[in-house]
């Protein structure tokens, strides 16, 4: 009788163990200590921590919450198969990309899944329910570094103001909507030239409810009167400039349109601004601008020179942001490379040491009004990007998360170098080229001001080509000498 209950307890033992998934947790600081009092106050979730792994070696041998540490990361592998291990949930809400680079690897290696706490945002009222762990995402590869912002100065910038956001149906357009909703302004002015995108902001931001009165606004930033009118009805106090052409490539093959849109109409909406008393003038700038190898970059670092020298008239504040990619935006590496492994392709990459500065779009944004909120007139701020991330890398991890193996299932297939592409953009913020600010990841470059006789002489030459029917093998030559002069002036161009 003794030995049947025994048999019985064992086999209803192993039916509940069995039921339960066997989860090793990597971190074991703060959030690690909050997941394992989770998991032990509420059972019910069928997850059992078995163990944690941390580099820190103050830790090792400890037991935090009733669950030991069981080694270093590096340890993954064979903690994974000694323990019988389920899953891998990281611990960190702040995490280097070397780290979730390194866990994604050796998770890859031990065959088992890898999952991720919230991040900072996403963490409400210090709970963190079990069911909040989610797969880790492209966004997560590029590590997380807590963006700090003092809202109260970018609440001061917005709140109660009637700000027009131009190229609201981007990317960046539609995530600058989005924050400067928060902020609480007097009236939002969405503008954009795509019917669609316009639509498709326009419906998402009215399922939100928002607070404050938004208008969108079907208009081509190009069309100087029809800009003139929109100015006159709704009267904006802040514009935030997102319109522009960004395709490197693209601008290659269309010189002229990157030089009507990214230069003449930035300077007629800048005009236009002081004209109708705008008081501040953002404009969304690129690492492209930067010593720039193509029309896209040429054209826009025009436009930064067009709008410091209207900045002279001392009446509106205009200022330009400069930063690298957005992670996951319409065109870029990002949902090709999903796109080609979803469809089982060839994932392409330009060059194997291709590398881009990449951010996610919500930090951008964040830094960019920030940024907005420090500007005194006239300044090119750069944004501190961190360190650069090669994309064949990101390439890999990708087809990693996607439960498959680089190179093996899916192959990666280099095609070359696309006309205006540099392996290397520069984001320079060290003391040589940029001054600090109040916040650690904003800086301003130290670029001087183009003399006005040369940013006049610029319009001019700028107007001509843009009335021209030149071939584009013209216009394009004719952009680069433009560049050369006004990047002849003794100051550093390497912002």
């Amino acid at each position: 009788m003794l030995w049947r209950l025994i048999l019985e307890g064992n086999l209803a033992w192993e039916a509940v163990a069995k039921s339960y998934r066997r989860m090793l947790l990597v971190g074991a600081g703060s959030t690690g200590n909050q997941v394992a009092r989770e998991l032990r106050r509420n059972r019910e979730t069928r997850w059992d921590a078995i163990g944690f792994l941390d580099d820190d070696p103050t830790k090792q041998h400890a037991w935090i919450q009733g669950v030991p540490v069981l080694g270093r990361v590096d340890d993954l592998p064979h903690i994974v198969k000694k323990k019988m291990v389920d899953e891998i949930i990281v611990t960190m809400v702040k995490v280097p990309r070397e780290v979730i680079s390194r866990v994604i690897r050796l998770a890859e290696e031990a065959h088992v899944p890898v999952r991720i706490v919230p991040t900072y945002y996403e963490l409400i009222e210090n709970r963190l329910a079990t069911t909040a762990f989610r797969k880790i995402d492209v966004a997560d590869l590029l590590g997380r570094n807590e963006v700090t912002t003092d809202n109260a100065s970018i609440i001061a910038l917005l709140s109660r103001k009637r700000v027009l956001v131009t190229g609201a149906g981007g990317t960046i357009g539609s995530e600058l909507v989005r924050q400067i909703l928060r902020a609480g302004p007097e009236l939002l002015v969405m503008l954009d030239r795509s019917e669609n995108a316009l639509y498709d902001i326009d419906r998402g931001i009215r399922a939100l409810g928002p607070a404050a009165p938004v208008v969108p606004v079907l208009a081509d930033i190009g069309e100087r009167e029809r800009i003139d009118a929109v100015l006159a009805a709704y009267r904006p106090q802040v514009i935030v400039h997102a319109a522009a052409y960004k395709h490197v490539p693209m601008m290659e093959h269309n010189p002229v349109e990157a030089l009507k849109n990214n230069v003449l109409a930035t300077q007629a909406l800048g005009e236009l601004s002081v004209a109708h008393g705008v008081e501040r003038f953002v404009f969304i700038s690129t690492d492209k601008a930067v010593n720039p190898a193509s029309v896209m970059g040429m054209t826009k670092r025009m436009a930064e020179v067009v709008l410091q020298d209207l900045n002279r008239m001392d009446k509106t504040c205009f200022s330009a942001v400069r930063f690298g990619n957005v992670l996951d935006s319409s065109g870029s590496v990002v949902p090709l490379f999903r796109e080609q492994i979803q469809k089982g392709q060839p994932v392409t990459v330009t060059h194997p040491e291709m590398q881009r500065y990449f951010m996610t779009i919500g930090e951008a944004v964040s830094l960019v009004l920030q940024a907005s909120a420090l500007a005194k007139g006239g300044e090119i701020f750069v944004l501190d990007m961190g360190e650069p991330v090669r994309i064949v890398e990101l390439a890999e991890e990708m087809i990693a998360l996607s439960g498959l193996r680089p190179h093996v299932d899916v192959p990666i297939v280099f095609t070359g170098i696309r006309p205006g592409e540099k392996l290397f953009e520069e984001l320079d913020v060290s003391e040589r080229s940029a001054y600090q600010t109040g916040h650690a990841r904003i800086y301003i470059s130290k670029i001087r001001q183009v003399e006005q006789q040369a940013v006049a002489t610029l319009l001019e030459k700028c107007r001509r080509l843009g009335a021209g029917n030149l071939d584009k093998e013209t216009v394009r030559t004719a952009v680069q000498q433009l560049y050369r002069e006004i990047a002849a002036d003794p100051a550093p161009e390497d912002a």
